[in-house]
């Protein structure tokens, strides 16, 4: 049997200093590579150019990051301590996400083992995202005339306020369409608009949640017509998240991601999924729900 010719990426082995007790979830990135390279090759990411970051970055707002000049109050609003290796890290998780999208041209599908760092704004980071990486890969498809309808399909338990924002040119054109399902009392507290935003209230369960996406979110997408999707497949819609208020089982996420990925497979239309959010108080469960959305790829795509 020949083997699909699907892979996907990952910046795992590329560290940065954290405090100790420091709630980002470091733990995440290799667990889910180890958990997935029986099944398929997982390369590492490249590096992003500076110059593709300044397609939705500001590049002054860029150099002063390069160079570690960044006052404390941007510190706090990323979420995460500057050093040098964290900004080559975001890089690098924003490589792995231009790279997918390289490969969703050619066989159909991409896989970034990381990325969705969807609250990233042109000149702010927010929310551990400093490269927007849906907005980033836009823009390039755009630009490039790999595609004419790009839509981003959000299902990170947050908003993607920053892809929304940085992408308003674009949906004001027709160009670009952000479909964002949230908790709608969840952070971001200013939310910004989406194509369709689908806030949800606490507590929303796998059937309340997958009629939203069948009813609302995917005939969105067939209204639209893009020709090329990006998903990301948040982790923190699961019940016992940290920073999540939902409760979805980990069979309810898998039921979202093939829902999606066969709305893709259907109209024909490449995917790129990125990793998005996940801080379940259940380590081993965050780590199999974010290595799902490529289990489900690999049933449904390949």
């Amino acid at each position: 049997m020949t083997a699909p010719p699907f892979r996907a990426y990952s910046p795992a082995d590329f560290h940065f200093p954290l405090p100790e007790g420091h709630r980002f979830p470091y733990y995440k990135y290799a667990g889910v590579r180890e958990r997935l390279r029986p099944l398929l090759p997982v390369i590492d990411t490249p590096p992003l150019s500076w110059a593709d970051a300044g397609r939705v970055h500001d590049p002054l707002w860029l150099r002063r990051w390069r160079r570690g000049e960044v006052e404390r109050r941007e510190e706090r609003e990323f979420g995460l301590p500057w050093s040098e290796a964290v900004v080559t890290r975001a890089m690098r998780a924003a490589g792995g996400s231009l790279a997918a999208l390289s490969d969703a041209l050619s066989v159909g599908w991409g896989a970034n083992l990381a990325g969705g760092t969807h609250h990233a704004f042109r000149d702010r980071a927010e929310g551990f995202c400093l490269i927007n990486d849906a907005a980033l890969l836009t823009r390039i498809a755009l630009d490039r005339g790999w595609a004419r309808r790009v839509a981003t399909v959000d299902l990170d338990v947050h908003q993607g306020n920053g892809t929304a924002h940085l992408l308003a040119p674009e949906m004001a054109a027709g160009r670009a369409y952000t479909l964002s399902v949230h908790g709608e009392r969840n952070y971001p507290f200013r939310k910004e608009r989406s194509s369709l935003d689908l806030g949800l209230g606490d507590g929303v369960t796998d059937a309340e949640y997958l009629a939203v996406l069948r009813e609302q979110a995917l005939p969105a997408l067939d209204a639209y017509r893009p020709d090329l999707l990006l998903y990301l497949a948040g982790a923190d819609v699961l019940a016992g998240d940290r920073f999540g208020r939902f409760a979805l089982s980990l069979e309810g996420v898998r039921e979202r991601n093939q829902a999606v990925l066969s709305w893709a497979r259907d109209a024909g239309v490449p995917v790129v999924t990125m990793m998005a959010g996940g801080y379940n108080s259940d380590h081993a469960l965050t780590i199999e729900a974010h290595a799902s959305v490529v289990l489900d790829g690999l049933e449904v795509l390949g």
